[in-house]
C-alpha cells in the first residue's frame, strides 16, 4: 500500500474544492446572468423599488428555456420558448420557437381567455422587435438591460432586487 503525504492530499483536495465552483458555473449557459425578473422597459423603471413590489408584477422573466412577458392589458404572461440564445458583443440575441396561435376551445377558456386561463405556450406576439420570434438584449451593467429596436420596450429594464 502506497502512502501519500498528508500535505499532498490536502493540496489535492483544496484544488478540487477550488475547481468545483468553476465546474458548476460552466454548467450554466452564458445568458444565465439574465435569469430572473426584470421591470421597466415599456415604462421607466422606478429608481427605488422593493423586491416585493417588483416581484408582484415584473415586466419580463428570463428562465433557461422560456422568456415571459407581462403586459398591462393581460392578467397572464405571454410565454416564448427559446430556440437559441447567441452571445453578441453587447449582450444576447434570442430566437424563439415560431409563435403558435391559441388553440380554439368551445368559445374560449376560463373567463373567455384562451387555454383555460393559462398562458399560451409559444405566445402569439413578441416584444415589438423586427420579428416576433427575435429579441436582442443589450447589457448595460449587472442590473440593467435594453431591448434595442423593440418598439414595445423604449426604456431600460432593471433587475428586481432579491430582498
Amino acid at each position: 500500500m502506497m502512502r501519500r503525504p498528508l500535505i499532498t492530499l490536502l493540496a489535492a483536495s483544496t484544488l478540487l474544492a477550488a475547481l468545483a465552483p468553476a465546474r458548476a458555473q460552466n454548467s450554466e449557459p452564458p445568458q444565465a446572468w439574465l435569469f430572473g425578473a426584470w421591470t421597466g422597459g415599456s415604462f421607466p423603471a422606478p429608481t427605488q423599488i422593493t423586491a416585493a413590489t417588483c416581484l408582484a408584477q415584473p415586466t419580463v422573466i428570463f428562465t433557461r428555456d422560456v422568456v415571459l412577458r407581462g403586459t398591462l392589458m393581460e392578467a397572464t404572461y405571454e410565454q416564448r420558448l427559446v430556440a437559441t440564445a447567441r452571445a453578441t458583443e453587447s449582450g444576447f440575441e434570442f430566437r424563439f420557437e415560431p409563435a403558435a396561435s391559441p388553440p380554439a376551445e368551445n368559445g374560449g377558456g376560463l373567463l373567455g381567455l384562451p387555454g383555460g386561463g393559462q398562458p399560451v405556450a409559444g405566445g402569439a406576439g413578441g416584444f415589438g422587435c423586427e420579428s416576433a420570434d427575435l429579441l436582442h438584449v443589450e447589457r448595460h451593467g449587472e442590473n440593467e438591460i435594453t431591448f434595442p429596436g423593440c418598439e414595445d420596450f423604449p426604456n431600460p429594464l432593471v433587475r428586481c432586487p432579491a430582498s
